[in-house]
């Protein structure tokens, strides 16, 4: 490696990341009786819900069933955080589905540092007694593997307000990191990166991009495979609106660009109040600002996380919303799959035409009654725990993802290619979830789609890579295609697959056993699935009790 490491760090399990995926799977193995080292790229664990801002996306039945019991316990913290902090109208605080922002996007659309809070208090006690650690600021560099298993990863600390992280799997860029190295070495390794960048450093057989019909069979496959055409990613921003207010940033540098170019799906500019209709991607939807009486669906309630009006006693000027739109979806180039130079420099474009959609808002956006722009518009860095109003790290939906056992695909989860035999179910099925088949556009060919799906389950298969013994993936790099997974990428079911994934490297260490051996033998899948249901993960849908599906 070149550089010097300087001591070496054991545990039961190391886990690579501190998103959603890898902090259920830390709770679930600390809860397991295992010791657990888990890194993470910035100083916020919780990906999705914090550093990447994004509030949870979910499915209609999720207050009742479809979610293990330890995301229902965050969810209900969630509100039982603003019950106990914040003073809340008679009616706000007598609703037992109490939506703190009230955004139409999310049934509990609330603040990242409230997230942010509930989930180190759900680790506290781990993390008190040391049977959880936490490296912060800490990326992957190396891995030593012997024959098919990892025998240790070496990660390093980033320089604090330094740029984004290259997500590259190979070797972070010159400058990067500082001293010391630390080698982590552990029964298991779990992958909860949000790019899947353990998998190349370790040699491990994995899937980039889109796949090819002939390969997968599904219907809304490229014609040939294209690793490099993958879903666009997003760097969130969160806003505040002050009537009569002049918050104007200076011009980027790249605002005219934006204003120019028309994705290959649209006629208007990406900087418009046009974007794709979900209902039917093949035509496009006006969207404008606010809520109003002209039948025209406002984005600034899409995902609003704060609202004053259920508050007793004023406490914020406006409410505060967050700009992950169709207008700064980017899919220019990918970050996965390229060097690290140009892995940052996607990067980095991603935030500039966040910043060019803010521009775009305060000062040429056309409002409904004949005018342009809202001056009003103020960047809120307090609200994400930065200086800039952005988040701390952009909001990946695809990762690299595992060649393993059995492989997710559209198969699966379309309605449509479903039909009448309706809910896929597996033997081994390690945990449940819902959601569009909800590709953003993509990288290369642009294709965006949103199609119907049936609820869907979680095969133990998926999360078994086909050779490394002591890998498991603990994110959205479980063996699944690239539209399999638009949408087993979102929150709950990525909690789910790092609660389950924990679970499993548990079991393996104490009955010395591997997964592919607790796969392949009906005692120990069955010791381990009740396991899963003993914490609370349920494994099947309850059919009867969901109605028409």
């Amino acid at each position: 490696m070149g550089e010097a490491v300087l001591d070496t760090w054991q545990a039961d399990i190391i886990i690579i990341g501190g998103g959603l995926g890898g902090t259920s799977a830390a709770l679930a193995a600390a809860k397991a009786g295992m010791k657990v080292i888990m890194t993470e790229e910035t100083d916020w664990i919780g990906g999705q819900l914090t550093a990447q801002a994004v509030p949870p996306d979910e499915h209609r039945w999720i207050e009742k069933f479809g979610c293990t019991a330890s995301f229902r316990e965050f969810r209900d913290r969630v509100r039982q955080y603003y019950l106990d902090n914040y003073p809340l109208t008679e009616e706000a605080r007598s609703n037992p589905l109490l939506n703190p922002g009230n955004g139409w996007v999310s049934r509990l659309a609330h603040e990242p540092k409230v997230a942010l809070q509930v989930l180190e208090d759900m680790l506290a006690p781990y993390v008190n007694s040391r049977r959880i650690t936490i490296l912060y600021h800490t990326v992957p560099v190396d891995v030593q593997v012997h024959g098919d298993k990892i025998v240790s990863v070496t990660v390093g600390r980033q320089h604090q307000g330094s740029p984004q992280p290259q997500h590259s799997g190979n070797k972070y860029g010159e400058g990067a990191l500082r001293e010391p190295l630390i080698r982590l070495q552990g029964d298991y390794y779990l992958d909860a990166t949000e790019c899947g960048d353990l998998l190349p450093l370790a040699g491990a057989e994995y899937v980039s991009g889109a796949e090819s019909a002939e390969e997968t069979g599904e219907p809304h496959a490229l014609p040939v495979r294209d690793p490099l055409d993958m879903q666009s990613i997003t760097h969130v921003a969160a806003v505040d609106y002050v009537e009569g207010g002049d918050f104007r940033i200076p011009k980027p540098g790249a605002y005219e660009e934006w204003m120019d170019y028309i994705p290959a799906f649209s006629r208007f500019p990406i900087l418009s109040w046009y974007a794709s209709d979900a209902a039917d991607t093949t035509k496009l939807k006006q969207f404008t600002m606010f809520p109003n009486d002209q039948g025209i669906v406002s984005l600034w309630d899409y995902r609003r996380i704060v609202d004053p009006s259920i508050w007793a006693v004023p406490l914020n000027e406006g409410e505060v919303t967050l700009l992950n739109w169709a207008q700064n979806d980017y899919y220019r180039g990918p970050v996965i799959g390229v060097s690290p130079e140009e892995a940052a420099y996607h990067r980095e474009r991603a935030r500039e035409l966040t910043l060019c959609l803010i521009y775009w808002l305060q000062h040429d956006a056309p409002r409904l009654d004949g005018g342009t722009g809202y001056p009003g518009v103020r960047l809120r860095g307090d609200v994400l725990g930065t200086r800039d109003g952005l988040a701390k790290t952009a909001y990946i939906r695809e990762s690299r993802r595992i060649r393993a056992l059995y492989t997710v695909t559209e198969h699966d989860v379309s309605k449509e290619l479903r039909g009448s035999l309706g809910i896929r179910r597996y033997t081994d099925s390690v945990g449940v979830g819902s959601y569009h088949l909800d590709l953003h556009p993509t990288t290369g060919s642009q294709r965006t789609f949103y199609i119907p799906n049936y609820p869907y389950e979680i095969p133990l298969g998926s999360l078994i890579p086909v050779r490394l013994i002591n890998l498991l993936p603990a994110c959205k790099n479980i063996g699944m295609t690239q539209i399999a997974n638009g949408c087993y990428r979102l929150h709950p079911t990525e909690w789910n697959i790092g609660e389950s994934a924990g679970f499993l490297a548990a079991y393996a260490v104490e009955q010395a056993v591997s997964p592919r051996e607790i796969h392949a033998s009906t005692e120990h899948l069955s010791r381990y699935q009740e396991l899963l249901m003993a914490h609370g993960v349920q494994l099947h849908w309850p059919e009867e009790e969901m109605g028409e599906l």
